[in-house]
């Protein structure tokens, strides 16, 4: 896809080079005659908008465009459009990068520790379930990981672990 403005020269060299009419030129490369004939009205309020832009960012290297325009219109008074503004901001190529986030490098885990002997590990854990009449219960289970021998399940209605507050089931 070509730039109107760029569509716009190509028309001005055909027409210089080959000698077409404007409205030929113009329909060649797709676009309009009042395009053609448009001529850019270049203002100083630009170069004040560019001073002003370089100098924020150069003083606050993390600002972007959303507190350059504040500090702009707020500050300093300027009632430029946030358009104009954000062109002239682009044009300068003043585009914060965005730093991708550092992803924690995960550790090789290291294997299971195999208890030699009766006693030498537990594990413990909490299971729930519920009656046939929808009664909730809970079990702390207690096993021995050399023979995965159970050593013991307590049963409950109201069990609580050790990281629930008093009265939260």
């Amino acid at each position: 896809m070509v730039k109107p403005s760029r569509r716009k020269e190509m028309a001005e060299r055909a027409i210089k080079d080959q000698g077409l009419s404007i409205r030929r030129a113009c329909k060649a490369f797709g676009i309009s005659e009042t395009c053609y004939r448009y001529q850019a009205k270049l203002s100083d309020d630009n170069a004040l908008i560019a001073d002003w832009l370089l100098r924020l960012t150069y003083t606050n290297r993390k600002w972007g465009f959303g507190l350059c325009f504040l500090y702009l219109r707020n500050v300093q008074g300027l009632t430029f459009n946030h358009k104009r503004v954000y062109r002239i901001y682009r044009e300068l190529e003043l585009n914060l990068r965005i730093k991708p986030r550092r992803r924690l490098k995960s550790a090789k885990p290291e294997p299971l520790a195999v208890p030699k002997q009766m006693n030498q590990v537990w594990s413990i854990d909490f299971m729930h379930d519920s009656l046939c009449n929808v009664t909730p219960f809970r079990t702390f289970n207690v096993l021995d990981d050399y023979n995965r021998e159970g050593l013991g399940i307590e049963v409950d209605f109201s069990l609580r672990n050790g990281s629930e507050p008093y009265g939260c089931q």
